[in-house]
């Protein structure tokens, strides 16, 4: 291949980058097949051949997702990762006064990753959802503001990384406990796997679901975003 096959090689595929949407934005829904508003399962378009691959991993088409609880436009303004191994389990966590959202992804490894919906005036409000996010499958939750969030590590390691919509505020923060009854009994449907689930202390001391609702824990300012 001449250096001219290459140049035309190497603009083809950066015309065919900004003609073409990056990534797939798919709403999604609780067991019961409700959709979960504002919450999305996002797929992004690969590129690769024998050398390996090329994707972006976030970009402007985001901004239209990324909302405040109110409603009103947000912005990614921490980003964090994290390195966990086998049967750790982190979670559920929110900030009660400054909600987080999160946009979450794996690097290394793979996790189990779960949210509960805690928007009182949401149509889900106590439904939960899970999906299994791996570096072999390169997929991103996006989670808006008044979820809790949690995930359990099902490889012998995981690189997690998530960006938030505010920064950490640790006496803000929240937990819904992991095995918690939810709405009507519900409970969230963790894999299994082949060791015992490790808790932080932390972790182990949060919260049922009914405590939380009872003690006015939970997100009363949402807004459906009209897309």
């Amino acid at each position: 291949m001449g250096y001219l096959d290459v140049i035309n090689q190497k603009e083809g595929y950066e015309m065919n980058l900004k003609e073409k949407s990056k990534f797939q934005f798919d709403l999604c829904k609780d067991k019961n097949n409700r959709i979960i508003s504002d919450l999305f399962l996002i797929t992004p378009t690969v590129f690769g051949d024998h050398r390996g691959y090329f994707m972006e991993t976030h970009n402007e088409e985001f901004n239209r997702y990324i909302k405040h609880i109110d409603g009103s436009p947000a912005l990614y303004v921490q980003d964090n990762e994290s390195k966990s191994n086998k049967g750790v389990l982190r979670g559920l966590h929110f900030q009660l006064n400054n909600p987080q959202g999160k946009c979450v992804r794996v690097i290394s490894g793979k996790v189990y990753d779960v949210v509960v919906d805690l928007r009182v005036n949401s149509e889900t409000f106590g439904s939960w959802y899970g999906i299994e996010l791996s570096s072999e499958n390169k997929k991103q939750l996006l989670i808006p503001e008044g979820f809790a969030h949690g995930y359990l590590v099902l490889s012998d390691y995981a690189i997690f990384a998530y960006k938030c919509t505010r920064i950490y505020a640790p006496d803000d923060e929240v937990g819904l406990l992991w095995n918690s009854e939810l709405v009507e009994g519900d409970k969230i449907i963790w894999p299994h796997i082949d060791c015992d689930i490790k808790l932080s202390v932390k972790d182990k001391s949060n919260k049922k679901f009914l405590d939380l609702v009872n003690s006015g824990k939970t997100f009363t300012k949402y807004l459906v975003n009209k897309l």
